[in-house]
């Protein structure tokens, strides 16, 4: 019999003591040690012989470099942001909000492989639930297997007699182990499901993929080791008052992190967006102040969006920033330049900044859009709707040059925009005959501001 042993551990990490703390020396939590039970023989350490008999040193000039044949998705915006499709072996964790889409995400795609046997275990909802959520998604004929079951054991005897080519674990927070005294969702709990789950993954060359929860902070629910442990960590975002969703990859070992997917919740499933300039720019409004368009680019895809501003006097004394979909930090110091460098008083007065669509958007191109739209609404001027602008500000005030720049020129020039303001930088061994656009370069924001509002 496994003899049992008292250890504390740390909700936040998952870093144990064998005796209690007030601060975890490993992240720095407060009263985060919960003492808990574990057996000294866990079922992740007692792997069978058959799986390490296959392990062997090897020469590293003997190590083959082929690269293993991914599984296609069915999903352009998914294969892409896991850098080509499905790499076999792997371990995937996808985390969200609550109702963001998660479950219906991986449900509909494996719903479209049909050339493959996947085993769909689930943890939260029924068979008729499931089957419900698959009947509003327009799919084929599906080899998909559905099972509901928390004990890990019992579906791993499951996988054992169903020999699937995929995994689906909804949620890996409601699976829990024989082997470990504690609830499901405990650190314990989570980083032993994750351990056999990996094994069995690496040692089959089967891919599962884990539906995770995210705690209020936006982080992944479960200690820190839950990210370490896994290939490829996928975050799906987006506001739920807004129909668009943003798949984006934290980590991935098999491809690059850069890359982001975008898809609109319908009634029947979640589309995928190719083209997002076109959704994410509203109708041209004439006579508006405060809007901008930015040519940004996630990854390498380009799109262009709209930046709003609202700029008025501040009624309660103390002025307000505010900014959705960009760093409040970043918007500050854009606010600092305009002051110090073009002169532009806003110090008494409410700023308020949305990226239109519900997208959060880190490149930093849009910096002069951002300020464009500010000074836009402070002088209620209107900004022409058929240009565009890219470019990063920088603290002296200058326009400093972004990347990819020649992408972001040609979906201006697709989308029927006749201007575009760049930085001069960008544009020294650019060969400026083959665009059908007119080019602003510019190197300070005063250069910019005269060229748009004159």
């Amino acid at each position: 019999m496994a003899k049992e042993k008292k250890v504390f551990l740390c909700n936040e990490c998952g870093y144990d003591s064998p005796k209690w703390s007030g601060k975890c020396p490993a992240c720095g939590a407060w009263n985060s040690f919960v003492e808990k039970s574990i057996r000294k023989e866990s079922i992740a350490m007692t792997a069978t012989a058959h799986e390490f008999a296959a392990s062997k040193p090897t020469p590293i000039d003997e190590v083959s470099t082929d690269e293993l044949p991914r599984i296609d998705m069915k999903d352009g915006e998914l294969n892409r942001v896991l850098g080509g499709g499905l790499v076999p072996g792997s371990l995937v964790l996808l985390g969200g909000e609550p109702g963001i889409g998660k479950s219906t995400l991986v449900l509909q795609t494996v719903l479209r492989i049909g050339d493959k046997r996947v085993l769909y275990v689930s943890g939260e909802e029924s068979v008729q639930q499931i089957k419900l959520r698959a009947d509003r998604i327009e799919y084929e004929k599906s080899s998909c297997m559905i099972v509901c079951e928390t004990l890990l054991e019992t579906i791993l005897e499951h996988i054992k007699e169903v020999q699937p080519e995929l995994v689906i674990i909804d949620s890996i927070q409601t699976m829990c182990s024989e082997a470990v005294d504690s609830s499901p969702g405990s650190v314990s709990q989570i980083r032993e499901c994750t351990t056999m789950l990996l094994k069995y993954a690496k040692a089959h060359n089967t891919p599962v993929i884990l539906i995770g929860h995210i705690t209020k902070e936006g982080s992944i629910a479960g200690p820190k080791i839950l990210e370490h442990i896994v290939d490829v960590v996928l975050q799906f975002e987006g506001d739920q008052h807004y129909v668009y969703r943003v798949l984006r990859s934290i980590k991935n070992r098999f491809g690059s992190t850069a890359e982001m997917g975008i898809y609109e919740m319908r009634r029947e499933g979640l589309r995928q967006v190719e083209n997002p300039s076109e959704l994410l720019l509203s109708d041209r409004h004439s006579g508006m102040s405060g809007i901008a368009i930015a040519a940004a680019i996630e990854g390498v895809s380009p799109f262009l969006i709209e930046v709003q501003a609202l700029v008025s006097t501040a009624a309660y004394g103390t002025p307000q920033r505010s900014a959705t979909g960009f760093d409040l930090r970043r918007m500050n110091m854009l606010l600092a330049v305009l002051e110090k460098r073009v002169g532009f008083k806003l110090a008494q007065k409410d700023v308020f900044l949305n990226i239109a669509g519900g997208l959060r958007v880190n490149d930093p191109a849009i910096d002069l859009s951002v300020i464009s739209a500010i000074l836009s609404s402070n002088m209620d001027v209107e900004i022409d709707a058929t240009l565009c602008m890219a470019g990063e500000v920088g603290l002296s005030g200058e326009i400093r040059p972004v990347n990819r720049i020649e992408q972001r020129i040609s979906e201006a020039q697709k989308l029927g925009f006749k201007q575009i303001i760049v930085p001069k930088s960008n544009i020294k061994r650019l060969d400026l005959s083959r665009f059908g656009i007119e080019i602003k370069a510019v190197s300070k924001v005063e250069e910019a501001f005269r060229f748009i509002f004159g």
